[in-house]
């Protein structure tokens, strides 16, 4: 650890950091699907249908926003935040059937520090647990390291949702604790469970992802050989995760 002239421990320099640009209105090409800019005429209507075929609400408790109960309500919404540049919102649209299955958004922007987190995730039932929503997750992390050159990458969520806990992990994000009492919505408290992703680390990350995201890795029913984690840890092999 580096150490002024008074003796003191300081962080490492960085030499010729310049602050990063924020995220803009790109469209990132994957094999499995598509990330543009959210745009209500062309998402709206898809994304509710999207969203109504999951048999309840529940999908929509640890987010600030919905349920939505009608199309026009969800189009209100996506409206407001299609004219948005921070939250930056962008729909995920499935090759195969050219239909937008979701949205995600690059949120608290710091381009100064190279700081920026992903959040408003809606993925809805014909894209969770499938290749598709990792393929997104990873076009998303690319632009964002690759592209944009920023340090930090952060998932935050309500510390009780244990399903975007246990995305946040087998994506590589390391936790940082809780902040209690961070957040009020939807009429009740919320403490934040804290993650993040380091440029340091995103070159191991992304091998693993190109290595999960390969056909070699799914049967041809679509099942995964090697889990995502396993692939970060290098002689590890386990049952498929589903």
């Amino acid at each position: 650890m580096p150490l002024n002239a008074h003796g003191q421990p300081i962080g490492d320099p960085l030499p010729g950091w310049e602050p990063r640009r924020p995220p803009g209105p790109v469209v990132l090409e994957g094999t499995r699907c598509r990330v543009e800019p959210l745009d209500p005429a062309r998402h709206a209507a898809d994304l509710h249908a999207a969203y109504r075929s999951a048999p309840d609400d529940r999908d929509w408790t640890y987010l600030t926003a919905g349920p939505f109960a009608t199309a026009a309500d969800y189009r209100a919404w996506a409206d407001g935040a299609s004219r948005s540049a921070d939250p930056r919102h962008y729909a995920v649209v499935a090759t195969d059937s050219g239909q937008a299955v979701g949205t995600l958004a690059l949120m608290r922007q710091d381009p100064a520090h190279g700081v920026i987190e992903v959040g408003g995730i809606a993925f809805s039932p014909p894209m969770r647990r499938s290749p598709l929503s990792t393929e997104a997750q990873f076009l998303l992390m690319s632009y964002v390291f690759d592209t944009l050159g920023y340090r930090r990458y952060e998932w935050k969520c309500d510390s009780l949702n244990a399903p975007s806990r246990a995305a946040a992990e087998r994506l590589g994000f390391t936790f940082e604790g809780v902040f209690r009492q961070a957040v009020v919505y939807k009429g009740r408290n919320r403490d934040t469970a804290w993650y993040s992703l380091l440029d340091r680390e995103w070159p191991a990350a992304k091998r693993a992802f190109r290595t999960w995201l390969a056909p070699a890795n799914h049967t041809p029913d679509g099942r995964q050989i090697q889990p995502l984690a396993a692939l970060r840890t290098p002689g590890t092999r386990t049952a498929t995760e589903g």
